[in-house]
């Protein structure tokens, strides 16, 4: 089975014991940093190997760029390399957080990378507990791999070339409703969306275990909402370009295919004051 946007728990754990996988534990917490390691080290998947968000799914020396700035090709690849990761290794991604933070931003960037194969574990970490599946604590030694990737311009937006293309796409911001419309902002400086943004929280990719919606209900309720735009004329943002992965990937899962992220997000586009927010 190839590898493309979802895998189930049992489809998951078939693989690690293939050996035939490389499964990375993609936990993170915004308000505690330093956390989601040591959940990690209290207990992952069998052989899964820790990725940072903000250390190895980020640059945070990148100025301008929002929270989590996408971090250059150069530095993604000597992650990657750590890892031990080949292109013809097929990567399994999950979290805690319904692959919000951060396995869909992995997902997206091996996608940018040319990875062949990968997938984000349907349900994250909570489904692998619940089906009883095994955990260690230990981390399993890794060959490291020398990789070179390059990111694939075509699928990035950055906030230049958003402003060029905004009349002639759909813009959807994944953050829940209230951050979207201002009423409360509890992670940026400013509070608001970028006008002409539609909202479409991530949350309601989800049913209520945290596993995805079926396909075809996720493909019929994004072609309510994106009307006469096709999928390539959507961009996706969140606060920082780490949940907007999850519409994304989404969309990817429902067939609706070609679709691109604003990578800087709400917190790059408040970076420059002049640019104009919206409310409401």
């Amino acid at each position: 089975m190839m590898l493309k946007t979802l895998i189930d728990a049992a489809g998951c754990a078939e693989r690690v014991q293939r050996g035939d996988v490389l499964v990375v534990d993609c936990r993170s917490d915004l308000g505690d940093p330093t956390s989601a390691a040591r959940s990690y080290a209290q207990g992952h998947i069998p052989g899964a190997v820790y990725a940072d968000l903000n250390r190895d799914l980020s640059d945070l020396s990148r100025q301008g760029l929002g929270r989590h700035p996408l971090p250059a090709a150069a530095a993604f690849s000597a992650v990657l390399g750590r890892w031990g990761w080949a292109p013809d290794v097929p990567v399994i991604a999950y979290d805690a957080a319904n692959g919000a933070l951060a396995a869909a931003r992995l997902w997206w960037m091996l996608r940018l990378s040319g990875a062949r194969e990968a997938a984000v574990l349907d349900g994250g970490w909570v489904a692998w507990q619940s089906s009883g599946l095994p955990q260690a604590t230990d981390v399993a030694p890794r060959i490291p791999t020398s990789v070179q990737i390059d990111f694939d311009p075509a699928q990035i937006v950055y906030t230049e070339a958003l402003q060029e293309m905004q009349q002639n796409i759909l813009l959807l911001d994944a953050r829940a409703a209230p951050r979207y419309r201002g009423e409360t902002e509890t992670i940026d400086p400013v509070a608001g969306h970028v006008p002409g943004a539609r909202n479409r929280p991530f949350s309601e990719n989800l049913e209520n275990d945290g596993r995805f919606k079926a396909a075809p209900r996720l493909r019929a309720e994004f072609s309510a909402l994106l009307g006469a735009y096709a999928a390539r004329d959507v961009v996706h943002m969140c606060g920082s370009g780490v949940t907007a992965c999850h519409n994304l990937l989404a969309m990817e899962h429902a067939g609706l295919t070609g679709a691109r992220v604003y990578a800087p997000s709400w917190s790059g586009w408040i970076a420059d004051a002049s640019r104009p927010v919206a409310r409401g």
